[in-house]
Order: C-alpha cells, then sequence, then structure tokens
C-alpha cells in the first residue's frame, strides 16, 4: 500500500473517482487501439474491483457485464455475476445477459493469487488468460475485440499465437500505467474470425477457378480461400498462411 501512494496513478483514481489505478491501463489500451465503439456490448472477466468496469460504461454507455468469483460492489448502469468464468453455468448467464448474439468486446485484467515462485505464477497466469479466450470465443461476436493481461515468460509465444489464430489483427502492449517493476503485458485481438479455416491448417483440394488477381480461388466450408502460383485443374495439399473476416490465404505445400 506505501508503494500505491506515492504513486501518481493512484492518487489520480482517487481524485477521478475510480476504484483502481488499473483504470487508466485501460484508457491507454483504448486510446491506441481503438477497442471500444459507443454502444458496445462489453464483457469483463475477473472483474473486481470494478476499475475497468468505469472505464467500459465511460466509453461505451451500452450494456456492460463484470464477472468475478468475489462479489463486485455494484456500479451503477453495469450487471455483475459472481461466478467462475470455466464453467458453463456462469458462461449461460453472461449470454443471458448480452443475448444470443454475443458481446462486441471481452477484456480481462485478472490475475492469479500470486506465490512469489515466478515460473509457478507465470504459469498460473498463462492457465488464467487461456480460460478468458476461451470464454471470449464463445461469447463474442464476429469481429468482436479482446483484451487481456499477460506476465510475460516462456510460455507467453504460444498463448499469443492462439490469440493471433482467432483475430485478424493482434499485438502485444504496455501502457504507461504499468509499473515499471511490472512483468505484465497486454495482448489486443482485434475482430474475432469465425471461419472454419485458421492459420496452419492444410488441405487437398483441387483448382477450379482463378480469382481477378490470378491466384486459385477454392471454396472450403463456405469459406473462400486464394492459392498462390496455381493452375486451373492441379490437385495440391495447401497451408493457411493468413486469415481474413471472410477469405484466407494459402500457399501450395505438395503437387499431388
Amino acid at each position: 500500500m506505501a508503494r500505491d501512494r506515492r504513486d501518481s496513478y493512484y492518487w489520480q483514481a482517487k481524485s477521478d473517482g475510480y476504484r483502481s489505478r488499473a483504470s487508466y491501463k485501460f484508457k491507454q489500451i483504448n486510446e491506441k487501439f481503438e477497442i471500444v465503439n459507443k454502444g458496445d456490448t462489453i464483457v469483463d472477466l475477473g472483474a473486481a474491483p470494478g476499475g475497468w468496469l468505469q472505464i467500459a460504461k465511460e466509453l461505451s454507455g451500452g450494456r456492460i457485464v463484470g464477472v468475478d468469483l468475489q462479489r463486485i460492489v455494484p456500479i451503477d448502469g453495469v450487471d455483475t455475476i459472481k461466478g467462475d468464468i470455466t464453467a458453463e453455468r456462469t458462461i449461460k448467464k453472461i449470454i443471458k445477459l448480452v443475448g444470443e448474439e454475443g458481446a462486441d468486446v471481452v477484456i480481462c485484467d485478472a490475475a492469479p493469487n500470486l506465490s512469489g515462485n515466478w515460473s509457478l505464477d507465470h504459469a498460473r497466469s498463462i492457465d488464467l488468460v487461456t480460460s478468458a479466450l476461451e470464454c471470449a470465443k464463445i461469447i463474442l461476436k464476429p469481429k468482436g475485440h479482446f483484451v487481456v493481461k499477460v506476465f510475460e515468460g516462456d510460455m507467453f509465444k504460444v498463448f499469443i499465437d492462439k490469440v493471433r489464430n482467432n483475430f485478424t489483427y493482434t499485438r502485444a502492449y504496455t501502457p504507461k500505467a504499468s509499473r515499471s517493476q511490472s512483468a505484465e503485458i497486454y495482448v489486443v485481438g482485434k475482430k474475432f474470425l469465425t471461419s472454419p479455416v485458421r492459420i496452419g491448417d492444410e488441405f487437398e483440394i483441387t483448382i477450379k477457378k482463378l480469382g481477378s488477381g490470378g491466384d486459385g480461388a477454392v471454396v472450403i466450408e463456405g469459406f473462400v480461400v486464394f492459392v498462390k502460383n496455381v493452375e486451373v485443374g492441379e490437385h495440391v495439399r495447401i497451408k493457411i498462411e493468413d486469415v481474413k473476416p471472410n477469405f484466407a490465404f494459402a500457399d501450395v505445400i505438395e503437387r499431388l
């Protein structure tokens, strides 16, 4: 607490009426990445004490839902759920509040209980944020956005690759409001993908036509994939290299 009381963001939060200095982290993330639009439905996972909920309500003005294992002191215009985000009953409660079409934005500033053993704490962080990502994949609208706090460590790359595999745009970012000695970093995923293909997927296909740009164009489960350096009639194995909301790109890895 003594450290916090010497922190300018601590005093600014007190002055501005925010529940946490972390409120400014979300503000800074949003300023850089434009996560929230007016009227957005936002779900905050691990939301206690509610600093990010306050900012979410300010930025959106729409439906805001906070979820935590602990009770969240009420915030005007914000719905709260006391529950575990890995539990099906909690997911059902979230969907009941946001509607079947889902949320525009899912955010998570939660941290695991720290033991002081860095390897253990990093592993717990990865477990927590992976649960947040899996929850987001269930409740996000197509093209929705995701923001989550992660502790850096040897498993960080594996996690951010999972985010990249589910969003068109993914970045790691440390806002100014993060303490200089902190190992936290925020992962931002924009434009949630709901396509049937993912980066790294492989398929055997026959090229039946070329697109206007000269690439092969195939349809996989109703989704268009453009394939480079092929001719009509070729039977090839392809690997998905990039996925956009409405189409994907692939390279030939074997001609059959």
